[in-house]
């Protein structure tokens, strides 16, 4: 047993090092460049498939293993890791950073949903906007992250204003049941055992309440919890929880830096079709950009029909007063932003960097008219999205803050996606789309998006694993609802596809920045 115990604790140091001395005989064995290189295939391949080095480490393993063996020098390598999207990604980190260190995110969430009002159908498209948002700048995770404890504040009031109001009601009721039996008495003056018997009958009838409510906490703790009173709030919580993780995922398909596959798309896009400049931040914003508001509308529709019902008559009610549940809740969100304070300068200066690297982003080249690439037209293809993210990342370091501020800490991120799907795909998708001589474009665009469509589990990405650690939702609702949204997912796609994304690209047309492969080539 002892032994045993042993073998569990250190069960990763030694699947590490037998997977280092079993497959040892092929390169000693077969002493080519080939067996060598596929000596280090497998050995990452088992440690990226068992994860007994974490995802990251294991990458860098080639790195230090083919100069070892003689497969490539180390300056090859290397540069095989650091290319122009890497410094795309730097420039938008440091954005990132500037907005969650200022809180600024905190303040754009709380607005936007200030501005929908607290009815409850609008408060959860509020959150799914803002969410969606966000994530076209920042991580999926780190997004959804900052906007949960907002969602689960709002849902905990929305309970606790129900529950305020029903005490309320059944305070008044006992009061005018006690006013009727005062009244019953002076009036009618009857004999003391007919007092007795309408004193009886009172509180019989009270008694009945009591079960009546009794019955109510009965069903609350067999069927949804001690967190929830009735199924509707254990309804509305699930509601809000699904909301954020998918709008969190679908924000993050309408910039090329949303998310890893994006990233991963472009940068084995323009790798392999060098000669293509269709693909910018521009571009990709314009054609997944439509998509994205459609999939958002249908998924905010598909939830609250799933979950709540959908009383059009209760969403578009106008000039009604507020309920006490909605002032509650817009008391809650009202305190979080007072929270923040006047807007200070750090997030002005955050917030003016941003809208300028998003306008250098979309007029660098437009396609529909000439941008401001065009300065430097005698180096064609020197300049990319990659420029401008540096160029604002670098002044984050030049604009002095006036003043240290305290800030919340949001707590430890890591960015994570669906990179590993998407990285399969891509090489097998591209010589596919060339052999049958098809435009990469028609297959590689749907492929990329689709794989972010990772709504099903909670274990299918970081956003769904953060909501669903609040314990409002089971994986079986996670699954009914991910499965109509995936489903809305792919359908908006192809819709895009067909109407406009084929003529942004000429999807039906082979480009002739694509090899052509002649038939004698093919096996």
């Amino acid at each position: 047993m002892k032994l045993l115990s042993y073998i569990l604790v250190y069960r990763r140091f030694l699947l590490v090092l037998l997977s280092v001395l079993i497959l040892l005989p092929l390169p000693l064995v077969i002493c080519t460049k080939e067996a060598e290189c596929a000596y280090v295939l497998f050995v990452v391949a088992i440690l990226w498939i068992t994860e007994a080095l974490p995802l990251s480490i294991t990458a860098l393993l080639p790195g230090l293993l083919f100069p070892l063996f003689g497969i490539m020098p180390s300056t090859k390598v290397a540069s095989a890791y650091f290319k122009d999207f890497h410094l795309l990604l730097i420039g938008v980190i440091c954005l990132a950073t500037s907005i969650e260190k200022w809180n600024l995110h905190k303040r754009i969430a709380l607005r936007m949903v200030m501005m929908v009002g607290v009815n409850p159908v609008w408060l959860t498209l509020g959150f799914m906007s803002s969410t969606a948002f966000l994530s076209m700048w920042l991580s999926n995770t780190s997004t959804a992250a900052m906007v949960m404890p907002i969602v689960e504040a709002v849902a905990q009031q929305i309970i606790s204003a129900e529950a305020e109001v029903e005490a309320t009601q059944m305070t008044y009721f006992n009061e005018s049941a006690t006013h009727g039996l005062e009244v019953d008495e002076t009036v009618i003056g009857q004999e003391t055992n007919e007092r007795k018997e309408k004193t009886k009958q009172v509180p019989g009838f009270s008694n009945d309440a009591e079960k009546s409510s009794s019955k109510v906490e009965m069903e609350k703790n067999a069927v949804t919890g001690t967190k929830y009173r009735s199924k509707k709030d254990h309804m509305m919580c699930k509601l809000m929880c699904l909301s954020i993780a998918y709008s969190s995922t679908i924000g993050g398909l309408t910039t090329i830096t949303g998310t890893s596959t994006n990233l991963i798309f472009t940068e084995h896009f323009n790798t392999r079709y060098p000669e293509c400049q269709c693909l910018n931040f521009g571009s990709w914003f314009i054609f997944s950009f439509p998509a994205a508001v459609i999939l958002l509308v249908l998924s905010w529709i598909w939830l609250q029909w799933l979950f709540l019902g959908f009383n059009f008559k209760e969403m578009f009610k106008c000039g009604k007063t507020k309920t006490f549940k909605e002032k509650a809740c817009a008391d809650v969100i009202k305190q979080e932003y007072e929270k923040l304070g006047p807007m200070r300068y750090q997030e002005i200066v955050t917030l003016v960097l941003f809208f300028i690297m998003a306008l250098l982003w979309f007029s660098r080249n437009p396609g529909f008219i000439a941008g401001w690439s065009e300065l430097f037209a005698q180096y064609p293809g020197f300049v990319t999205d990659s420029t401008v993210a540096l160029i604002i990342g670098l002044l984050f370091f030049l604009i002095p803050a006036k003043r240290l501020t305290k800030t919340t800490s949001t707590g430890e991120i890591e960015v994570a996606s669906n990179p590993a799907t998407i990285t399969i795909l891509l090489p097998i998708l591209s010589p596919l789309a060339e052999a049958i001589h098809v435009n990469p474009l028609q297959i590689l665009l749907p492929s990329t998006l689709c794989t972010s469509f990772a709504f099903l589990l909670p274990v299918a990405n970081p956003p769904n694993a953060i909501v669903f650690s609040y314990g409002h939702l089971r994986v079986i609702d996670m699954v009914k609802a991910g499965l109509g949204v995936n489903i809305l997912g792919v359908a908006v796609v192809m819709l895009g596809m067909f109407t406009w994304i084929a003529p942004m690209f000429d999807l039906y047309t082979y480009p002739s920045w694509a090899p052509v492969i002649s038939n004698q080539t093919l096996p």
